[in-house]
């Protein structure tokens, strides 16, 4: 897997124009938030009750239909973002990759789900060739905007198109790692907020 420096680049002027727009939008507080991938509680889908998680229909990186119902009775973790993304995505694919091997033969007991917030461009070929970068155990899962909407919102994970000086865009997007247990609850987050170490003791807690 390839982590050279390129894959970590700062989003400079661009990353402050967005931040300052979404400031605007969401305050100070909730932008702090949404960047971090944390707030002072569990995300909402873990304050209802304890009930069952989302449903969804997608198409994973191999152009086939993957649905929640493949994940029935198996432990996953779930993140939502994009493969233009320039760090917060491939930071957190990497920690993951990194979580799996640390793992082991256990790894295989978890699957791990990418989520495209970006189905205009990132097509399953897209997704297939940015994910060989990191562990081959991650699946990824685009779909039309529709699908993707409805499985972000799901989980609220959070999502908002920016458009850039030259005409072309990025995403701001929630930087939560959501774990779902055998029965489909939301047990906890992790992220790039967490160190590896704490990473991979969370994806061991899920599969035992």
């Amino acid at each position: 897997m390839q982590t050279g420096s390129a894959i970590f680049t700062a989003t400079g002027r661009s990353a402050r124009r967005v931040w300052r727009s979404l400031g605007a939008t969401l305050g100070p507080c909730l932008l702090i938030a949404a960047w971090l991938g944390v707030s002072s509680g569990v995300p909402a889908l873990a304050q209802s009750g304890g009930s069952g998680g989302p449903t969804f229909a997608l198409i994973d990186h191999n152009g086939k239909p993957f649905s929640g119902a493949v994940l029935v009775g198996r432990p996953y973790a779930i993140f939502f973002g994009f493969t233009h993304c320039p760090d917060v995505c491939p930071t957190t694919l990497i920690a993951m990759s990194n979580a799996l091997r640390r793992l082991g033969a256990a790894g295989d007991r978890l699957t791990m789900v990418f989520v495209s917030v970006d189905p205009e461009r990132d097509t399953p070929e897209q997704l297939r060739r940015y994910l060989s970068s990191f562990d081959a155990r991650i699946v990824g899962l685009t779909g039309t905007q529709a699908q993707v909407a409805a499985a972000a919102q799901g989980w609220k994970a959070f999502h908002n198109k920016i458009p850039e000086d030259d005409g072309t865009y990025t995403i701001v997007h929630s930087a939560y790692v959501y774990l779902m247990d055998r029965a489909n609850r939301l047990v906890g987050t992790t992220g790039f907020q967490d160190s590896e170490e704490e990473q991979a003791a969370k994806l061991r807690r899920l599969i035992d």
